[in-house]
């Protein structure tokens, strides 16, 4: 598959160019969720088969990054693969495309009286410790989702990130 979208990349980006009447194009392959770190690479050797294809164009190589820039046809091309949040905030255009389509489905999809706090054996070893309420004070409760939501809020967010860490909760500010 990768080596289909470095064979498509390389065949149309002139045309797609020309045809925008434009010099630079950017391509940019999204993930929907996951990290740099959770990838299993695959989408990153769409970067590598262009490399390998075209290396005298080569402008910046992909080696050590998620991108790659070379000239074709008198056409500067960047091509980034962007993965989970980064792809979100991309589309969007800003850096809280993520946690508003987050609280969005969540709002939609979870009443906060249908979760219930207890003890439960999970199957995933890590969940108790990834969706644990343990460092948002009793007090804390904002708006938009309430507190019985916020586990799927963190269950969610996993998703997206490596590693949730706890923060101080308290020293957030709210707006007046």
């Amino acid at each position: 598959m990768s080596e289909n979208f470095a064979d498509a990349i390389l065949a149309n980006c002139a045309a797609w160019a020309k045809s925008a009447g434009k010099t630079k194009l950017d391509f940019t392959y999204g993930v929907l969720y996951g990290t740099r770190k959770q990838s299993n690479k695959k989408d990153w050797h769409i970067l590598r088969n262009i490399a390998q294809k075209l290396p005298s164009g080569l402008k910046e190589s992909p080696n050590g990054r998620w991108y790659c820039v070379f000239e074709k046809g008198g056409i500067s091309v960047t091509v980034t693969v962007r993965i989970g949040i980064e792809w979100w905030n991309y589309v969007a255009g800003h850096d809280l495309a993520f946690i508003e389509i987050a609280t969005s489905l969540l709002r939609a999809c979870v009443k906060p009286s249908e979760t219930e706090s207890g003890k439960y054996k999970y199957t995933i070893s890590d969940l108790e410790e990834i969706i644990s309420l343990a460092g948002v004070p009793e007090t804390f409760n904002v708006k938009i989702l309430q507190r019985s939501q916020l586990e799927w809020l963190f269950f969610f967010a996993r998703h997206f990130c490596d590693e949730l860490y706890p923060g101080n909760l308290a020293a957030l500010q709210t707006p007046k």
